[in-house]
């Protein structure tokens, strides 16, 4: 068993072009198994489902096994109480699916059917947030990294151990990881247009626009976005953090530059009218002159 969750420190994050966002909007998502209690998190870009599978497979990737419960508190892109019935999204069906796992929801108000996780935010805000400072997104998911490396060694009185001492029996009661990952992350299809740019949570890419009106595959996860036609990478970008940008590739740029060029060469010659060359004898002829030598 394993409680998920959401960490939203009273932080600010820059995140590139001048911008810092909140944690509020860029989430902590945390995840702690029950054995073992090892602790894991990882920065997410939004709460959006997209985001959220994909940190979460990371998580669990990471994690080497696949707990055979997963605990939710009715997060929205996860499922919810409705009545007296549980209803999960179709991304946590499909997603579950794939691990062969279980996704609880814990009842409204029952803040301690995930104690476990709870607990672990109140670590994280007294021991791993204190006398900090981040200089990006990647940066606090470095620093997070290492702090939780050291974490996961040290004794809680609790167990009487410290988790790297249990997890590996934890792991042995957990199910395999899937031989093919769940599909996570973000992905739409479209025919790119003329000003060959696509769109990804507020930000514009470029694309290659050798593919203008072809059918393309937009797929991101947390880190790059990425653009393929018929199986060829037409556009790998960094993901962006910040909000409302324009991110072009310089090749991109002057691939965009030669194909105006040619066009606008292309224009100027059907535009020149096309003069006929006549014969000589038409001119003698028109003069009344044909025949004479």
């Amino acid at each position: 068993m394993a409680q998920c969750d959401f960490w939203f420190p009273d932080i600010e994050v820059p995140v590139g072009y001048g911008q810092s966002r909140t944690t509020k909007q860029l989430p902590v998502l945390t995840m702690v198994t029950g054995y073992s209690r090892w602790a894991s998190a990882v920065l997410v870009p939004s709460r959006a489902a997209e985001d959220l599978y994909a940190g979460w497979w990371q998580l669990i990737a990471a994690l080497g096994a696949v707990p055979r419960v997963l605990v939710w508190d009715g997060e929205g892109a996860v499922g919810q109480w409705k009545g007296r019935r549980v209803v999960l999204t179709q991304d946590a069906h499909a997603f579950r699916g794939v691990l062969g796992a279980k996704v609880l929801i814990c009842r409204p108000a029952d803040p301690e059917a995930k104690g476990l996780v709870e607990r672990f935010h109140d670590y994280l805000e007294r021991s791993f947030l204190p006398g900090r400072s981040f200089a990006s997104p990647a940066d606090f998911n470095a620093q997070l990294v290492g702090w939780l490396q050291l974490a996961n060694r040290r004794r809680k009185r609790s167990l009487g151990c410290a988790p790297a001492e249990r997890i590996g029996a934890d792991r042995q009661a957990m199910l395999s990881l899937p031989p093919v990952p769940p599909p996570v992350g973000w992905a739409a299809s479209m025919r790119l247009p003329r000003d060959h740019y696509v769109r990804l949570d507020s930000n514009d890419y470029s694309v290659h626009p050798g593919v203008i009106g072809r059918r393309i595959e937009i797929r991101a996860d947390l880190a790059r976005v990425r653009v393929l036609t018929e199986g060829q990478v037409v556009a790998d970008h960094a993901r962006c953090w910040a909000r409302h940008q324009t991110l072009t590739d310089p090749e991109h740029a002057a691939a965009a530059k030669a194909l105006r060029a040619q066009r606008a060469t292309a224009l100027h010659h059907s535009a020149e009218p096309e003069v006929e060359i006549r014969a000589l004898a038409d001119y003698d002829t028109a003069l009344g002159i044909e025949g004479v030598a």
